[in-house]
Parts: structure tokens; sequence; C-alpha cells
């Protein structure tokens, strides 16, 4: 390795100490854009060139910053928890791409196989940099002893999780030794080292992950480029397309037809319930979302059309299943809105709904694409729904279903405190909105002052922790004034 390896490896440490102080010191909230901060830091000093993909490089780079600010602003815990894993793979899917061939297409399978090679790469790494060393650890001892060391390694990395499966088989074979085991924890974490030597291990560990997927990411590698050369296509014959078509659009114009009255009625048929309605609905629109779109993709991309005539009535039978679809989630929008006109707005049913909004548009663009054959689908799914993620971290959902419900109130007089209770802090915003309105709604104040208790019992004190909205509602709530406190 060269004196710039090396410093390159102090620079990864540092980034490791920065992921161990950011993400295990309790909640995660501003940490995570200072993380982010300090990744690309490295990232852009370790790469000074000049990087490709440079427009959806840059929307990548933009999505990254949006979710990960999320963590400081907004409070979702869904959210929360999906972004932990969102992000990392966003941010590596954006450095392998931006460090690629620029003859690379990034919506390709190709691609997909380069961010493989990439991730094993960063492996095969380690462990050749792991050797090396051990090599220079143990230099100026034998042959033998050597490979006795390593032998010893090897075996305590094999027998650990070994002794750790027969361990648990044995603790639930026998009670006693089962006690004995569990003391054993009680016993080690009165030791405070215990804690500084987890750490420090996690740090070493997070800075050799840091560096072995740096290291690797060499652009404009002869594997690259390989993998940039497309290779043939797996064609369908165009009448064995078109009989499928013909007989699943028979069915979806039969069913279209026949249901039209329940698709668009303005009540509820017979012996159904709000809920019943609403749950049909929501599986057509999974049976249209598996099936129709994957049928409108796979024949999009893999029939072989034989002439004109053939390509247009292909193109008409596209057309059908994608209007009979719209019809269906238009269907399934109307019964959705009923459900919560009747039993209000949770974070199930605005994200459906939303769900509903991005599949009208994802089958709108199908159809144009239909006629279009220039457009590409793939660039089109991948930036739409990395937009659509993003938008939904950025608009602060759960603001929307406490506003919406508020509103229902105003107009009903019902509300589920119970359900605003179980949001995060912008729920409890919400209640405290709702106490403003009306003091003596039952249960309200109860509520109220336990979440005031509990906040003061679980108040954070680190700064990794600190969110923009934690803080406002929890100052708002600790200068309310309930009656008969």
């Amino acid at each position: 390795m060269s004196i710039q390896d090396w410093t390159f490896l102090i620079a990864c440490f540092g980034l490791g100490l920065l992921a161990e102080i950011s993400f295990f010191h309790g909640e995660i909230g501003i940490s995570y854009p200072i993380f982010i901060i300090g990744f690309y830091l490295v990232f852009f000093i370790r790469f000074r060139l000049s990087f490709q993909h440079r427009r959806i490089g840059v929307l990548l780079m933009a999505v990254i910053w949006v979710l990960s600010g999320s963590y400081a602003i907004y409070d979702n815990e869904l959210f929360y928890l999906l972004n932990i894993v969102v992000i990392p793979l966003l941010v590596f899917f954006h450095i392998v791409l931006i460090t690629s061939p620029k003859t690379m297409k990034w919506a390709s399978i190709p691609f997909v196989f380069s961010l493989k090679t990439k991730f094993l790469s960063g492996f095969q790494y380690l462990v050749s940099f792991g050797r090396y060393l051990f090599k220079c650890v143990f230099r100026n001892t034998n042959e033998e002893t050597r490979q006795l060391i390593k032998r010893i390694l090897v075996g305590l990395m094999i027998g650990f999780p070994l002794l750790f499966i027969i361990t648990g088989l044995l603790m639930s074979a026998d009670k006693i030794f089962e006690d004995i085991v569990l003391q054993l924890p009680n016993f080690l974490l009165r030791f405070d080292a215990w804690e500084s030597v987890f750490r420090a291990g996690l740090v070493v560990l997070l800075t050799l992950l840091f560096f072995g997927v740096f290291q690797v990411l060499k652009p404009h590698s002869k594997e690259e480029h390989s993998l940039a050369v497309g290779d043939k296509k797996f064609r369908v014959d165009s009448i064995t397309a078109l009989t499928i078509l013909v007989m699943l659009n028979a069915v979806y114009l039969l069913f279209a037809f026949i249901q039209f009255n329940y698709f668009f009625g303005q009540g509820l048929q017979d012996g159904f319930t709000y809920a019943s309605y609403a749950r049909r609905g929501f599986f057509e629109l999974l049976f249209v979302t598996c099936i129709n779109w994957v049928i409108l993709i796979a024949c999009l991309k893999l029939v072989h059309n034989s002439g004109k005539t053939m390509k247009v009535i292909l193109k008409a039978m596209y057309s059908i299943i994608i209007l009979v679809s719209g019809v269906m989630l238009a269907s399934a929008y109307q019964r959705l809105s009923m459900y919560e006109a009747a039993y209000g707005f949770t974070m199930d049913r605005i994200l459906a709904h939303a769900f509903m909004i991005f599949l009208m548009i994802i089958f709108a663009y199908t159809f144009i694409r239909v006629w279009l054959e220039k457009l590409t689908l793939l660039h089109f799914y991948f930036i739409s729904s990395l937009l659509f993620y993003t938008v939904l971290n950025a608009i602060d959902i759960e603001q929307i279903i406490v506003n919406n419900n508020i509103e229902r109130y105003k107009d009903t007089g019902k509300i589920d405190i119970h359900y605003l209770n179980t949001l995060s802090y912008t729920g409890v915003e919400g209640l405290m909105e709702l106490y403003v309105l009306d003091p003596e709604y039952p249960e309200l104040q109860t509520i109220l002052m336990d979440r005031k208790q509990q906040f003061e019992h679980n108040k954070e004190s680190s700064w990794q922790s600190f969110n923009f909205t934690k803080q406002h509602v929890t100052e708002k709530l600790n200068e309310m004034n309930f009656i008969n406190e």
C-alpha cells in the first residue's frame, strides 16, 4: 500500500468514528445530515475527478440530502425506519453511478450487476487487506508461527457463531444452564470498559467498510466497460402476446361493464359496509398493479412486432389495459375517500391515496409510451419513484393527517384521539389544537398530561437526537395550562 492509501485509511477511520457518534448514541436526529456532510467530504477528496452521469447524480444527491434532513425536521416513525435502509442504498447507488463509465446505462440490468460486483469487491479487498496487515504485524515471526496464529484466528471466526448457536440450544434444553448463562451478561456489564471495547470495535468495522467500498470505486475499469455493452434481448412472438392480451382484455372489459355502476355509484351496494367496500377496491388496485403493470412492461420490452398492422393492434390492446386500469384506480380512490369521510384519516389511508395518484401518473406515462416508442420506461419509473418517495418524506404526512382529522371534527364532531396519540410529536400537537377547540373532550386532558410526563421522563439530552418538531412541540406542551391542574 502507498502512503496515499494509508492516509485515506486514516480519513476512513475518522468517518467511522463520525458514524459511530452519529448513529449509536440515542435516537437519530440532526446527526444524520452531519454524517452525510462528512461522508461526501471524504468521498470527493478521495475522487478528485470529473464525475459521470451528472444529471441523475445531482438528482440523487438532492434526494439524499432531503431524506437525511428529514431526521432533523420531522418525526415520522415510518419513514424514520424506512430511511435507515433507503438512504444507505441510495448513497451506494450514487457513488457507484458517478464513478462508472459514461457508456454505462444506469437504468439497465448490467448496472445492477455492477452494483453487486462493487459490493462483493469491497469485501474481497478487505480480505486481501487483512492478509496484508497480518503479514506486516507478524513479519518478524517464522512461517510456522504465522500459520499457527492464522489457524487460531480462523478458528475463532468460525467458532464464535457455532458457540452462539450451540449455547442457545443447550439453554433451551436445560433451565439451570439457561439461568447461569443469562447471569453472565449482568456480570460482564458491571465493567464499564466493555462498552468502550464494543464501540471501538464498531468504529474499526465501519472504518474497514468505508475503506473497502471506496478503494474498489475505480472508474472506467475494463470490467465495467464489458458490462456497459448490451447483450441480445429475449423476444416474445407478437401472435403469442396478442392471444394473451385479447383474453385478458375480454375479461377486463366485461368486468368493467358489469361493475360500472358499482364503481361509480353514489352509495354502497346492499350487504356492504364502508370497510368491505374500501378493502375490495384496494385489492382490485393490487391486482391491477401486480398483473397489468407487469404485463405492459413485459410486452413493451419483449414483444417482437412483425408488421405495421400487428403493431397497431398490439398498441390498441395495451391502451385498453391501461384505460381499464385507470377505471379501477379511480374507483378505488373514490371508495377510499368515502371510507375516510366515515372513519377518519390515518397513515395507511393517506399513503394508499398517494400510491394511487402515483400509479395514475405511471399508467398515464405508459399510455404515452405505447404510442411514442422513443420514450424510455425505466428512466421515468426510477426517477418518478425516487421523487415520489422523497416528496412523501418532505411534505410531513402526519401533519396532513392531523389537519384533515381536525377539519373533520369541526364538520362532524367526530375524531379518534387515541389514534392521534399513536402518532409522533405532530400528533401530540394536533391533540393540543383539539384541546384549544374543546377542553372538555373526554379523556383528552388526561392523554395530554400523560404525554407531558412521558416527554419529561424520556427527555433526550444528546445533540445527535435534536429534532426541530420535537423541540417545538415539547416547549408548546410545557407552556399549556390545563383545567384543574
